[in-house]
């Protein structure tokens, strides 16, 4: 481990321990805001694990993300609610892995299409199953409090940090990396791509799961709609994209202005949402390809030019 490598850990020890510290400032409306920032905070980043070093775009976040719901509010009566989290880790993982396998010898937009459209099957195939049995929602009463879903979002985000950045130096990681820039190339290299893009989409699966079983006593009542909603899949992309996908700190930087900026949003503006989601995305796509990291690296890069001529 380098000085870089410490200064940083110690730095984001810091960091943590000062964000933890939220729920006891008596303020119910910033540990509100605080827990979406944190819920955004592990799915962007946990997409960007994915998604920023192979350039697939998945829009499934909404499909694992409501899987998860689910699971804490169908078993949240007869086991305790830290097993449910795990319990939904692993069925976000498992049905991952079955996506991956069945879809990410595709690409471009045909991936992004079947990602999109997951989550609608499976809230489809959820509605289907309640109107059978006459029930149109789950109830999730708990004594869960928002500070204690903020805590576990952030221990979230935590574990979410440390694997990418043990991800990032592993030979998965540069396996993907030489999969991003061009993978007939990684193929003929002797990687299995195939099953390195498995392996690593089975990470924002899991997660996107976990998270939405953490917040599910939030919700309090849970249907189809509300768990498996679009907008999610493509608020998480926005972020990422806007604070680059690239690295690790990445969609951090785009999640905390644009969760801000989207409050205010959706107050003022509540039936115009969609439709400014929408711009947010052409934007964004247009305009900062690489996000705010891409503008941090290019004025570096002129920087240091400019010094560099001016020593000539």
């Amino acid at each position: 481990m380098t000085g870089a490598d410490i200064r940083n850990l110690i730095l984001s020890a810091a960091a943590l321990g000062i964000c933890a510290l939220l729920p006891l400032s008596g303020s119910g409306y910033w540990l509100s805001i605080g827990v979406t920032i944190a819920m955004f905070t592990v799915l962007a980043t946990s997409w960007a694990l994915f998604s920023g070093p192979t350039h697939y775009i998945s829009l499934a976040t909404a499909a694992f993300f409501g899987v998860g719901t689910y699971v804490t509010g169908l078993g949240f009566e007869t086991l305790p609610f830290w097993l449910l989290i795990g319990i939904a880790g692993v069925i976000g993982a498992v049905l991952a892995a079955l996506v991956g396998l069945a879809t990410l010898r595709l690409s471009g937009v045909y991936f992004v299409i079947f990602t999109l459209g997951l989550a609608e099957l499976v809230r489809q195939v959820i509605t289907w199953f309640q109107n059978r049995s006459g029930q149109k929602g789950l109830y999730v009463l708990t004594d869960i409090t928002e500070a204690g879903i903020y805590w576990m979002l952030l221990s979230l985000a935590t574990a979410v940090f440390l694997a990418g950045w043990l991800i990032g130096r592993s030979r998965l990681g540069f396996a993907l990396r030489i999969i991003g820039d061009d993978e007939i190339v990684a193929v003929h290299s002797g990687i299995n791509s195939a099953l390195s893009k498995v392996l690593l989409f089975m990470v924002p699966g899991s997660v996107a799961a976990m998270t939405g079983a953490i917040l599910a006593p939030r919700y309090v009542y849970i249907e189809p709609s509300l768990a498996f909603a679009p907008m999610l899949s493509f608020q998480v992309v926005i972020m990422a994209l806007l604070g680059g996908a690239g690295r690790l700190w990445g969609p951090l930087v785009g999640v905390i202005p644009f969760t801000l900026l989207w409050e205010s949003i959706s107050s003022s503006f509540p039936q115009q949402t969609t439709l400014l989601l929408g711009m947010a995305f052409l934007v964004i796509v247009y305009a900062l390809p690489r996000g705010f990291v891409g503008l941090l690296d290019d004025l570096r890069e002129r920087t240091h030019a400019r010094m560099t001529e001016g020593v000539a």
